[in-house]
């Protein structure tokens, strides 16, 4: 990506702005936010719609400043288990590596079996939305 890791940390890091850029995020609350050691930690509802499905989860998300790495993982909602990282890398030549992994499963038959359906598609989208929030904030 052609910003720096430090710029794509701090935008992804920013979950209660999820809900002006992210396809399918409707709500954003931040429930707390502690330090632990060189961590912070955030506790966090997000509210995904989809089609006729309307859904919060509570996630714990835990941003290592440092290492430009952020852990997630499921604290209460539809899912039977949901976690995700992002990690981010200033590049010698500039711009930054970043690299993205989520697994995850509905509780839900039939939410999951749409997601299934539309699981690389809706990754490709929530992944370039991410791509073009950056650069509105940072191509200016």
């Amino acid at each position: 990506m052609p910003y720096t890791a430090q710029q794509m940390y701090d935008l992804v890091a920013d979950v209660a702005a999820y809900p002006k850029f992210l396809p399918w995020c409707s709500a954003a609350r931040i429930r707390s936010r502690t330090q632990q050691g060189a961590s912070e930690v955030m506790e966090a509802d997000l509210v995904i719609s989809f089609k006729v499905f309307r859904e919060r989860f509570g996630s714990r998300v835990v941003l290592h400043h440092d290492d430009k790495r952020i852990d997630t993982e499921y604290l209460d909602g539809p899912f039977r288990h949901m976690k995700s990282n992002w990690a981010f890398a200033d590049r010698e030549d500039g711009g930054c590596d970043a690299s993205f992994f989520v697994d995850f499963e509905f509780k839900n038959a039939v939410l999951q079996g749409i997601i299934g359906v539309v699981f690389n598609e809706a990754m490709q989208r929530i992944v370039r939305a991410f791509e073009r929030r950056a650069a509105e904030l940072y191509s200016r």
